[in-house]
């Protein structure tokens, strides 16, 4: 289904969207080894996806796997507060919830320190029939890296079955792939594989086949703005003049206000402006996804120029 197609009502589950990944605790702070106190969160690429979606008023499921911990628990609470649909999460005993480490250090980027999960979804936990009754399906490179390959393609193919539009955010982090050529393959096929592509200026070159094909392709340029070509014709929006407490869930958050306008069948111009405005909020807030908006919280920041 071509993302231009109609975006009519929900099917028969209700659901909008759905999307499926890891979620992690996160511990941060300035610096690991000397700091007394640190700030403890939940995060996710999916995860703040859904949060930025169910804030502004639409239907999401999630699916993922965490331990059966503290940690665990405090990720299926904050989604269930969120409103968003946790009823195809597993809950694993004898597996541990993944955690993140980030320290930030003025003038420097964060450094961040990845502790697998002991979970991982598979590809019988994927549930084709939900996936196949709703409008669109999100799943990011985040997930594909993190050895949920299969669920990830099983719910491509789902969807894809169904007449669903698969929407897939590249989201490449170096550190996640030892091995570039086998980055360049398994992105490039999940990159081919969708009706609207998310990919940053710098991921370009590690996609390109996968530019072309009538495809919707949103590119992300951080404070500079974002772009979309649709039906031959590129629409452009800028940045938002917005204070950075912390950047780190800004590309989420943008996906999240992105198919929020798409469902709304918003311009493609507006599209990229409710985009801009959700990654502003991210950016204002020291978590990834405690400081986005709801829908009547959306005029309150202006577009730059």
């Amino acid at each position: 289904m071509a993302p231009s197609a109609s975006y009519g009502a929900a099917k028969g589950s209700g659901v909008d969207v759905y999307t499926l990944g890891e979620a992690f605790a996160i511990v941060s702070s300035s610096r690991i080894r000397h700091e007394n106190e640190v700030r403890l969160d939940v995060t996710g690429s999916e995860f703040t996806v859904a949060v930025g979606l169910a804030r502004l008023g639409h239907k999401v499921a999630w699916l993922g796997k965490v331990g059966a911990d503290e940690l665990g628990q405090r990720v299926l609470t904050a989604l269930r507060g969120e409103g968003v649909d946790v009823s195809d999460a597993r809950t694993e005993d004898g597996s541990a919830t993944g955690m993140i480490l980030r320290e930030t250090r003025p003038g420097q980027a964060a450094k961040v320190t990845h502790y697998r999960a002991g979970t991982r979804l598979a590809q019988g936990n994927v549930p084709i029939d939900r996936i196949a009754a709703v409008r669109i399906l999100h799943v990011s490179g985040v997930t594909a890296a993190l050895s949920a390959r299969d669920a990830v393609q099983a719910a491509v193919r789902a969807a894809q079955a169904a007449g669903v539009v698969v929407s897939v955010a590249v989201d490449y982090h170096d550190r996640l792939w030892p091995d570039l050529r086998e980055a360049e393959e398994v992105l490039g096929a999940l990159a081919g594989s969708a009706d609207l592509l998310f990919v940053r200026q710098s991921e370009l070159d590690l996609v390109k086949p996968a530019l072309g094909g009538g495809r919707q392709v949103v590119v992300l340029r951080g404070t500079r703005g974002a772009s979309v070509r649709v039906d031959g014709v590129r629409h452009d929006a800028p940045g938002i003049v917005a204070p950075v407490v912390d950047p780190g869930g800004c590309e989420n958050a943008f996906v999240a206000g992105y198919l929020s306008a798409l469902l709304d069948r918003l311009h493609p111009t507006d599209r990229l402006r409710r985009g801009a405005q959700l990654a502003a909020f991210a950016a204002s807030s020291p978590s990834d996804w405690q400081g986005l908006p709801t829908r009547a919280e959306l005029p309150l920041l202006e577009l730059e120029g």
